[in-house]
């Protein structure tokens, strides 16, 4: 270890943290992050006073942009009356919360038990739904991810819950994702027969609808690529669900409070889910706090039998007073109607980029939840680095994130996707400077393009 008397302020900063504290999804040796000191709006800074473009909101979840003190004002104020109660108390934050989530959510959905994330908001729609129906099989997606507890991550596809392979939760079974720039099939999407859903009408036949209580699907693709669905691939699950009495669970954890331009991300598809898990956006990452709102006639099923559900941190009184607030300044500052049109001019931007970058295979985008996906080849579609890809084959990608970092940009770089996520209060003049950043990172990618 270096001696410390040699070290800088925020070397030691640095230190400290890899010295006495854990790093999620990473080796603990190599690692360079970044000490922030502060940050306001869509901006970070570091203990140098270097400024980073943070154009993934964290990891997706600072929608009204960082250090809004109306939040903080609300926590204070909170704390000074109660920190804490337990869950069979109640406080006035925790029911106008739920009330105002009754109003925004689609349908008929108006209760709500608060969790402490988003990984705990769909344990805990699982659970509802196995409580509900009586019956123990989940249908997932095999490219989306749900969350890092042991139901949660089996209930996802994602890589990462490969090494507890031999501690998945049992009863979860994965279907084919509708990944229309890779479609399975080998289908395109305006002449397909929607075969990712007939698909799932099998599966579900094989496994016996009487014994499936529930579908999960995200609002809205994200980290595994933000997918997108065929106009009306939820309607039709929601269809399936109907025609065997199946509940379906929207996964809004990253895609819902604006971040698509709409509440949630079901609103665009035009269905209303039975049960929503949603987080993230809920207190815009400034306190944990998560959220399973279920329908009217969910609740009404435990009027008078036990619902088996709790947690010693649900409806936190000041992460629910943190709520509470957040949800009025997404309403004052109009951040839904400025993630629709950031969106288009983001899209327009990109569009134009893509002229420019050869690696650029597909861009995917809905509001500000898009990602940038880079091939080696745009007619064979072979990626930069393949899905689940180990180190090795890394070097490219890895070599496009660091030349973000150093450009002043904080991002989401992972296999060959580039994610573009910013806070919801961004700004033309923003978009226009982290888009020249991400232009001259792909600089190295199109040097790897293969013609």
């Amino acid at each position: 270890m270096e001696d410390i008397m040699s070290l800088t302020a925020t070397q030691q900063i640095i230190q400290d943290n890899l010295d006495y504290t854990l790093f999620s999804w990473s080796k603990q040796k190599g690692i360079a992050p970044i000490a922030i000191k502060h940050a306001e709006g869509v901006y970070l800074y570091d203990h140098d006073g270097k400024r980073y473009l943070d154009f993934s909101s964290g990891l997706i979840n600072v929608n009204i942009g960082h250090g809004h003190q109306r939040v903080t004002q609300a926590v204070v104020k909170q704390m000074q009356e109660v920190s804490y109660v337990t869950p069979s108390c109640v406080t006035q934050a925790r029911g106008e919360l739920g009330k105002k989530l009754a109003a925004i959510a689609p349908g008929n959905l108006t209760k709500t038990l608060f969790t402490t994330g988003g990984a705990e908001a769909i344990e805990n729609a699982i659970k509802l739904a196995r409580l509900y129906t009586g019956r123990a099989k989940i249908i997932a997606r095999y490219r989306a991810f749900h969350g890092a507890s042991y139901g949660a991550m089996t209930a996802g596809g994602d890589p990462r819950k490969l090494p507890h392979d031999m501690q998945q939760a049992p009863n979860m079974i994965h279907v084919e994702d509708p990944y229309c720039y890779r479609c399975p099939w080998g289908k395109e999407i305006t002449t397909c027969s929607r075969e990712c859903v007939s698909h799932i009408e099998r599966v579900i036949e094989f496994e016996g609808p009487e014994h499936i209580a529930a579908i999960i699907m995200e609002g809205e693709s994200g980290t595994s690529g933000c997918i997108k669905y065929p106009p009306d691939y939820l309607q039709k699950v929601r269809a399936l669900c109907d025609k065997y009495n199946i509940l379906l669970i929207a996964d809004e954890v990253m895609s819902g409070f604006g971040r698509t331009g709409k509440w949630f991300a079901s609103e665009l598809h035009g269905i209303v889910p039975d049960i929503i898990a949603t987080a993230k956006g809920i207190t815009a990452g400034y306190l944990p706090l998560g959220a399973v709102i279920v329908s009217d006639k969910i609740a009404a099923a435990f009027d008078e039998q036990v619902l088996w559900l709790g947690l010693t941190y649900s409806a936190h009184p000041v992460c629910c007073a943190a709520g509470v607030e957040v949800l009025q300044i997404y309403e004052d500052e109009q951040l839904l109607e400025n993630a629709a049109l950031m969106g288009a001019y983001m899209e327009q931007q990109v569009t134009m980029m893509e002229l420019e970058h050869p690696s650029i295979g597909d861009f995917r985008n809905t509001g500000l939840l898009g990602c940038i996906e880079l091939v080696k080849n745009r007619t064979t579609k072979e990626p930069l680095a393949r899905y689940n890809a180990p180190a090795s084959e890394m070097a490219v990608m890895n070599k496009v994130a660091a030349k973000l970092k150093q450009l002043g940009m904080y991002a989401f770089v992972r296999w060959n996707y580039v994610f573009i996520a910013p806070p919801l209060c961004i700004t033309r003049e923003q978009i226009d400077e982290g888009l020249a950043m991400i232009s001259e990172a792909l600089a190295i990618a199109d040097e790897a393009y293969q013609a």
